[in-house]
């Protein structure tokens, strides 16, 4: 079933209107129409790299492309022509992550960084008169600051002389044109370099509620366009963090590490505030057009939709009134929420999320009777209706809504079309809040909750949590809500909470079997998880200590130290002159790839042998280091901790699901047009995605790359979209299909590859265990000097 979703309305009569249409985007605002997404297929490709494609940009006037490649190169396209104009050999001496045109230049000043820790700036002026052979240009400047891989490079419009680089060594620094061409200068080491504008190498966070101790790699920042005060950054964490440059300190050197400044914002889904997964981190943060709303992207999870401007608002146990019979009471919690056009968005603090799935008893009256606005919801949603002008359409609307409820309550009762039911709910909750009433939204909630139980894609037990909670709130007599939620603490092995809220569901239905039978059978698994836990107290064995025959993952063994660094940290300790880490592990890395032995090009995992010999630092080479490096001492550490009061943090907006980011941390995911209706993402599986914002449906899906698309960027006022990845071309793609259709494929016209097919094969990716696919937790810990040179090239395209 193709969802209608059509928000914007009919593409001809917006045309017919421009006329009478007295907005001065009116143009603007047809740049990125449903219409034209449908019919999105690749119209050329441009061709003049010899390795991965891992930035591409347009300059503001969308007349011209820069992209940044494997081979070191920059290329300049002519974007009406697609011709190459320039190719810039840049000197660097390793992956080119990131490029950019400098504002206000006359598009003559590009930027570019990469995995040598360097950032060059090139005059394109120098090319004139040359020939198409010479193109090795020596740089206008040349910032050596970094000592990690630069992964990111932002500018704020309207100003020539400043760029921002992001980079793994924990640092954004600010580079001005006007103080200097290289830094640091002759004769001084880069830790004289007085450029730091956000020294985050103590700044990572295990959890909301943890203090900063670890090294936050950044990969990704933005500059807000409408307020280019406010600066986003992503990195080896769950957290994206909003600054606001006019608070910050003023630039510093990176002699000593520094505790990470005050943000204006956190920006984290709630069910990731408090994994605590030392894999989890972003791939990619950027403001929307209007700079109102950020996209943040996960690798091994979601795209996740946040505002920007949003106060705090604590989710609370508010008491529901209302009790059970045989004298069973229970409360469920309130959330409370901020609602809006698009759904509801909230700011939560720590242990926000624990509340969230924890029952209280309550000791209120007996029963909670719903009010007449509810029973009488669709009555009085019609005379309301009736009495204003656009009485008709919203009848029309209300109708295809309640349409909508029904397909998605037969795919559930079916057992069948699961993603297509859910995305009929999200149409109606999301595409049409102000339409429906409270009935039909408590009946919509509970059916899109029911139907993410069944689907079961990662984490979809949690956004089932979040809809029990809204649907309860609407009606606390309802023992739908309740049931589910008991449903979704099940998946999640959380059964005494479960057992609560299933003998609740069970006194407010006491004659429905099937809440008789879930209790029974959280009961049963109530009982072997408890077993199972005395089994293993009655082994003796330590749940830290290595049991014989059984083998530790990666993850463990790198961060076992890290479990334990509060109670070692008992006196003064050295580090490497250029660690970033509290906490290490020597190890030697061995690996042999040769050709296309070393790699499966259909999962773009690498294969051969890994070699470690791991040991702890002795206390013998522990010395005193001082301040330099460290981020204050052992005692203050503790200290530090027992002192330190979390901040909040924004929860998630809108989810975007289907893609697959495991094997690259440079996939970006973008707002597509001037108003930034259509959010889309690169994919493992050699596609792209584009989602309607509002609601997360599942709009367009093409197949951009053979291995893996990486960057999508969207031309600043046509319907055209330039992405790259793993190829060495760089693709165009128009809304030149004659037909519009969901799927499309690359230059041999539309795929006929099942949607669901697809996603779900995604799915399976994403739920894998990320040691079993790639180390990447030790890839982190590495210098790219401790390798040999080319060693690394294998890597760099597959995990970049």
């Amino acid at each position: 079933m193709e969802i209608p979703n059509f928000h914007d309305g009919n593409i001809y009569d917006l045309l017919d209107g421009r006329s009478i249409d007295l907005r001065p985007d009116v143009n603007r605002s047809l740049q990125m129409h449903s219409s034209l997404i449908r019919r999105l297929t690749q119209d050329g490709k441009l061709e003049g790299h010899q390795g991965c494609v891992n930035a591409v940009a347009w300059n503001s006037t969308g007349s011209l492309l820069i992209s940044g490649s494997d081979d070191t190169q920059i290329n300049i396209w002519n974007y009406p022509s697609r011709k190459l104009l320039h190719s810039i050999e840049t000197g660097h001496s390793a992956n080119i992550f990131c490029t950019k045109f400098i504002p206000e230049t006359s598009d003559e000043l590009v930027a570019s960084g990469a995995g040598d820790a360097e950032v060059r700036l090139f005059h394109l002026s120098r090319l004139s008169g040359r020939g198409s052979d010479e193109n090795a240009i020596a740089p206008s400047a040349l910032f050596q600051c970094h000592t990690r891989r630069v992964k990111k490079l932002a500018v704020e419009v309207g100003n020539p002389n400043v760029v921002w680089s992001a980079s793994e060594d924990g640092t954004l620094r600010q580079h001005d044109f006007r103080e200097g061409a290289s830094c640091p200068p002759a004769g001084s080491s880069h830790q004289e370099c007085r450029n730091v504008l956000l020294d985050l190498r103590c700044g990572a966070k295990k959890s909301l509620a943890d203090p900063p101790k670890q090294c936050l790699s950044l990969k990704s920042c933005d500059i807000s366009s409408t307020r280019p005060h406010l600066l986003l950054v992503g990195g080896s964490d769950a957290f994206a963090r909003l600054y606001d440059r006019r608070m910050l300190s003023p630039l510093t050197s990176c002699g000593k590490k520094m505790t990470p400044p005050p943000c204006v914002n956190y920006f984290c889904p709630m069910h990731l505030s408090d994994r605590g997964r030392s894999s989890l981190h972003l791939t990619h943060v950027t403001f929307s057009p209007n700079g109102e709303e950020v996209l943040i992207s996960y690798s091994a999870e979601h795209v996740y939709l946040m505002d920007v401007n949003h106060e705090y608002e604590s989710v609370t146990a508010n008491v529901m009134a209302g009790s059970y019979a045989n004298g069973v009471f229970y409360l469920c919690l309130h959330l409370q929420e901020t609602m809006t056009g698009h759904g509801s968005t909230m700011c939560y603090s720590p242990g926000d999320a624990l509340k969230l799935m924890n029952p209280c008893p309550i000791l209120d009256r007996v029963g909670s009777p719903v009010s007449d606005a509810f029973t009488n919801d669709f009555s009085m949603k019609s005379n309301i209706a009736a009495k204003n002008f656009g009485s008709l359409m919203q009848l029309l609307q209300l109708d295809k809504c309640r349409k909508l409820v029904q397909f998605a309550e037969r795919s559930l009762k079916e057992g069948t079309d699961y993603f297509y039911g859910i995305e009929a709910c999200n149409e109606v909750l999301d595409g049409h809040p102000h339409e429906i009433g409270p009935t039909l939204k408590h009946d919509c909630l509970c059916t899109r909750a029911a139907l993410l139980l069944k689907r079961k894609w990662k984490n979809d037990a949690h956004m089932a949590i979040r809809d029990c909670n809204r649907a309860w709130r609407i009606d606390t007599s309802s023992f739908k809500a309740l049931f589910y939620m008991s449903e979704a603490l099940l998946q999640l092995n959380k059964h005494k909470e479960a057992l609560e809220f299933a003998v609740a569901s069970q006194c407010l239905a006491p004659y429905d079997s099937e809440v008789a039978e879930r209790v029974e059978d959280i009961k049963k698994h109530l009982a072997a998880a408890e077993a199972e836990k005395s089994n293993k107290s009655n082994d003796g064995v330590p749940r830290s200590e290595t049991r014989p025959g059984r083998f530790l993952s990666l993850s463990e063994i790198l961060y076992r130290s890290e479990a334990n660094s509060d109670a070692s940290q008992d006196g003064p300790r050295s580090e490497r002159e250029d660690s970033d880490y509290d906490e290490e592990l020597e190890l030697d890395f061995e690996t042999s790839v040769s050709g296309d032995e070393g790699r499966d090009i259909e999962s773009n995992i690498l294969h051969g042998s890994l070699n470690l010999r791991i040991h702890r630092r002795g206390d013998s080479a522990r010395e005193t280091s001082g301040t330099n490096g460290a981020c204050g001492s052992p005692t203050s550490s503790r200290n530090d901790k027992t002192s330190y009061q979390p901040e909040a943090a924004i929860n998630m907006k809108q989810r975007y699901v289907g893609h697959c980011n495991i094997g690259t941390d440079i996939k970006q995911a973008s707002f597509l047009g001037f108003r930034g209706e259509y959010v889309a993402s690169g994919s493992d599986d050699g596609r792209w995605f584009i989602w309607d914002k509002r609601t997360g449906i599942l709009i367009k899906m093409l197949m951009g790359d053979e291995h893996v698309v990486n960057c999508v960027q969207c031309h600043p006022f046509d319907c055209t979209v330039a992405t790259s990845g793993i190829d060495n071309t760089i693709k165009i793609w128009t809304p030149s299909a004659s037909i519009p259709s969901i799927v499309a494929g690359g230059a041999a016209g539309p795929e006929t590859a099942d949607v669901l097919e697809i996603m779900e094969n995604n799915q399976r990716k994403l739920n894998q265990n990320r040691d079993a696919i790639l180390p990447f937790e030790l890839l982190e810990r590495f210098r790219m000097h401790d390798f040999g040179e080319g060693t690394l090239h294998p890597f760099e395209c597959s995990q970049s």
